[in-house]
């Protein structure tokens, strides 16, 4: 058995999981949890990377000695270093208003349609492209040396080592996914400099030792190497989907539900682009297509908003309303903010003509109907565009523990869901580790171990379809 420290960050948490692989086993334990919790000052919202730090900190000294460490976190933001490798200012939150407009901007130089087929990203006003024009004329882009993504921000304090990894770069919009390299020409026309970012690093390639004074403040003993992960928190997580062979479709539930498919090659199209599917780059040549959804996070925020009320009596009572009464288009940027959720569901409502909802259970069933309706369009648009059809959906992460959501999702898809593991994000980032050193094989050998260690949890479609159909035609007039 050898032990490895998954470092996971996510949108509203950060956790140290130690996973431990033998032959075959594999075990995951929860070292330290900590609060992620950005913060809105005078300039506008922000993520406190201090705190994740010493988070991570106190999570490798409480995980114990371990033979590797590997970095996960959300996509798109970045830290800026000056000459001297000083960080210029807190990352900005890309929930921060300050890329509003810019993406028109952008297609005057390049137009949709090719950004599109160069990059093949969706279009997310939170891109780091657009991050970088937004940042074009900021005094600490014009002092900025270097450039690095927030998991390799976190690998350059405990290595002194910089890089910047393949699966996380190609979120920011200047990467061809055909090339797995950046795109030279898109960042020349809209004059971003690539010199900003270090060498890309590929899952499993070596990012240095924990430096001398990590050591001595975790309590580990050296040399400890960092390795490389698929360090999108996706990647890693669409690593651990407990797949068998092509025909799947998988949801990464949890802050966002990431919906769609695995693919040998991106899908360029215009009807692709016209859909906002976006093609990510995955592990072993991989290519996840797949569409943003709002996710957990309207619920999280309701949940916010109504004082934090537990969830296990409100699921509960969620599931007593009755079914599909009211829905709202889950993708919609008029629910990327913070703020006011459940008025703000309400008026989205109001304006389809549907029944508004009032207490916390029925604005609860909204969105779990919401979120089952748009992973169900999601993935049989997948379907369509990639010509690959599935026959299972798999469910990871936190979601899968909304045992009313998998089953939604399973009803509204007309498929059978296989849920878990929860954290799958945490797991795909050990196996990725544990390849370094022998232990596992390719990407289906991880996938037949984790079916054989991890608990997964079936749910069979039931109920009318018809009435799926009906409620999506309410959202889009058809």
């Amino acid at each position: 058995m050898r032990s490895y420290a998954a470092v996971d960050l996510g949108a509203s948490s950060g956790r140290v999981m130690v996973g431990r692989v033998g032959p075959d086993s594999l075990e995951l334990t929860e070292a330290h949890r900590f609060p992620n919790r950005p913060v809105r000052t005078s300039e506008g919202l922000r993520w406190d990377v201090l705190g994740l730090y010493a988070g991570v900190l106190d999570g490798l000294r409480a995980a114990g000695q371990v033979d590797s460490v590997g970095i996960d976190s959300w996509a798109v933001d970045y830290g800026l270093l000056d000459a001297d490798g000083a960080l210029l200012g807190n990352p900005v939150h890309y929930r921060d208003s300050r890329t509003e407009g810019v993406a028109e901007k952008v297609w005057a130089t390049v137009p949709a349609e090719e950004l599109y087929a160069e990059t093949g990203l969706q279009y997310a006003p939170f891109n780091t492209l657009y991050q970088l024009t937004a940042a074009r004329h900021s005094a600490q882009l014009a002092y900025a040396e270097r450039l690095l993504l927030i998991p390799d921000l976190l690998t350059y304090w405990l290595t002194g080592e910089q890089g910047t990894e393949l699966t996380n770069a190609s979120t920011t919009q200047l990467v061809d996914p055909r090339t797995r390299d950046w795109s030279y020409d898109i960042a020349s026309r809209l004059g971003i400099d690539l010199g900003l970012f270090a060498p890309l690093r590929r899952p499993g390639d070596p990012a240095g030792l924990l430096r001398a004074g990590v050591l001595e403040e975790t309590g580990l003993t050296g040399p400890v190497p960092v390795t490389a992960v698929g360090s999108h928190d996706t990647a890693s997580a669409v690593a651990a989907v407990p797949a068998d062979g092509e025909r799947f479709a998988y949801i990464c539930t949890g802050t966002w539900s990431l919906a769609g498919l695995e693919l040998d090659a991106p899908v360029l199209t215009e009807e692709s682009r016209a859909a906002n599917f976006t093609n990510e780059l995955g592990l072993d040549g991989t290519v996840r297509y797949l569409r943003n959804i709002m996710g957990l996070w309207l619920l999280q925020e309701c949940v916010r908003a109504w004082g934090g009320p537990e969830l296990g009596p409100l699921l509960l009572e969620a599931g007593q309303v009755p079914a599909l009464r009211s829905v709202v288009d889950a993708g919609d940027a008029a629910f990327l903010a913070p703020g006011r959720m459940p008025e703000r569901i309400a008026e989205a409502c109001r304006a389809l003509g549907q029944p508004v909802p009032v207490s916390p259970a029925e604005v609860t069933r909204c969105i779990l109907d919401s979120l089952a309706l748009a992973h169900r369009r999601a993935i049989d648009e997948a379907q369509r565009l990639a010509d690959r059809p599935v026959d299972v959906v798999h469910v990871v992460g936190g979601g899968t523990r909304n045992a009313l959501l998998c089953q939604l999702t399973a009803d509204a898809c007309g498929l059978p869901v296989v849920a878990g593991p929860a954290e799958a994000a945490a797991l795909g980032n050990v196996l990725v580790q544990a390849r370094t050193h022998g232990l596992v094989g390719d990407l289906g050998d991880g996938r037949r171990l984790l079916t054989r260690t991890q608990p997964l949890t079936r749910y069979e479609p039931r109920g009318d379809a018809a009435r799926w159909r009906e409620a999506e035609a309410r959202l889009t007039g058809g």
